[in-house]
């Protein structure tokens, strides 16, 4: 094997393994999907969302569903606007309970969805009325600190 030859065979091999790398960082960070079935998009309010993303999964029994396309803020009631693509295949009450969970150590944000029990299902456009906001820690801490402050006083 001449050392052209072998030169052109590492050469390959290297832009294969670069190329493998980018795709892998692509995917890993939700910045792409290749063959993303069509679906319809639905909306939930919630008070506090959290540290929830654009392209985070929106699960329905541990199973991922669909992906939030856009939050905004809603600029007369002050709350988050959450935007859901669910992929087709995929139906909803329209009693569905929307809810901002973290998964994993590393503290994931997503949606789950709990179906309810309406004959009546979600159709593209459709809105969720029930919702459950994100749970901050630094508040609960913070409250649990203060009831503990005023309890001490009151002995």
């Amino acid at each position: 094997m001449s050392r052209t030859t072998l030169d052109l065979w590492v050469g390959i091999f290297v832009a294969l393994g670069v190329g493998a790398i980018l795709f892998l960082a692509l995917k890993v960070g939700n910045l792409v999907s290749f063959g993303s079935p069509p679906g319809y998009r639905i909306e939930a309010s919630f008070d506090n969302i959290g540290g929830l993303k654009l392209r985070a999964p929106v699960k329905a029994a541990g199973i991922v569903v669909g992906r939030v396309e856009s939050v905004r803020l809603d600029p007369v009631t002050y709350q988050a606007i959450v935007t859901m693509k669910i992929d087709h295949g995929h139906e909803f009450t329209a009693d569905t309970i929307a809810s901002i969970l973290t998964s994993g150590l590393l503290g994931e944000v997503y949606i789950g969805l709990d179906a309810g029990g309406d004959s009546k299902m979600l159709a593209d456009g459709g809105k969720v009325m029930k919702t459950q906001s994100a749970v901050v820690l630094e508040k609960l801490i913070g409250q649990f600190l203060y009831d503990k402050a005023a309890g001490g006083g009151a002995k």
